[in-house]
């Protein structure tokens, strides 16, 4: 039997990233408390080499400021290659296996250059302008081009309830509002058991396998989301399937009524 000190310690262990977060005084742990999360999601990808851009540097319009979250990636990801983005030049926080892009998360040409230059992008955490339909747009945008089994993640969802941001307080299925939009891909995820046979299924509906949400902010896992029905094929209603599993049903009912011995 473990000692309660043992067990105390253990409950509040402080994670890898959330020591590198209070290392390098990102508000990803006591602004927020992303850290634990984004651990929870990144772990098995610590030892990859992985490319990660991050939307939004830090600093606000300072040049010198900012760059802690990049930094603190680099010493996450010893064998990853950090990206950051921001509409202000912040080439200050370059480094080795650091490189930072001047523009804008809605510039499409200058989103498709940055691509092009990274050249295969793992990871894409958005901490930019927090605006909804910039959230919106740029995911629409850079999932498309995200690698496959990739990872999305935005943060400080908390603006789908603030007018200045685009969202509202008063209306939570404002379709404009990014926390509604992220509701919508659980859809996706269930694409194929849409009973509608004219239903055409998209881009996100076949490339999203999970989306997790915590307190402020959203996953969205990359794949092939090709799991298939079993009692709907081609959004059409499978007759076969559902009598299959109307009887199995009906048997189990009956077991529960003791309709049937033990050893059914």
């Amino acid at each position: 039997m473990k000692d309660m000190g043992a067990v105390v310690e253990e409950r509040f262990k402080i994670d890898p990233l959330t020591e590198l977060a209070i290392k390098h005084n990102t508000d990803k742990w006591g602004g927020h408390f992303y850290a634990p999360h984004y651990h929870r999601h990144f772990a098995t990808l610590r030892d990859a080499e992985i490319n990660l851009l991050e939307i939004g540097i830090g600093g606000y319009d300072d040049p010198k400021l900012g760059g802690e979250s990049l930094r603190m990636w680099r010493d996450y990801f010893p064998n990853g290659n950090i990206f950051g983005i921001d509409v202000v030049d912040k080439s200050i926080h370059e480094m080795d296996r650091i490189r930072t892009f001047k523009g804008s998360q809605v510039d499409n040409v200058f989103l498709d250059r940055v691509i092009r230059d990274i050249g295969r992008v793992d990871i894409i955490i958005d901490d930019g302008s927090h605006v909804n339909s910039h959230i919106i747009h740029t995911f629409k945008y850079l999932f498309p081009l995200l690698s496959e089994n990739g990872i999305y993640v935005v943060e400080d969802l908390q603006t789908s309830y603030w007018e200045s941001y685009g969202g509202s307080s008063f209306n939570m299925d404002r379709s404009r509002s990014a926390v509604n939009f992220f509701k919508s891909l659980i859809d996706c995820l269930n694409h194929q058991e849409i009973i509608n046979p004219r239903y055409r299924s998209t881009y996100f509906d076949k490339n999203i396998i999970s989306v997790s949400c915590y307190h402020n902010m959203v996953f969205v896992q990359k794949g092939q989301n090709n799991e298939g029905s079993t009692c709907v094929v081609n959004n059409r209603r499978h007759r076969q399937a559902e009598s299959f599993f109307g009887y199995y049903r009906r048997l189990v009912q009956a077991k529960i009524a003791g309709l049937f011995p033990p050893r059914f």
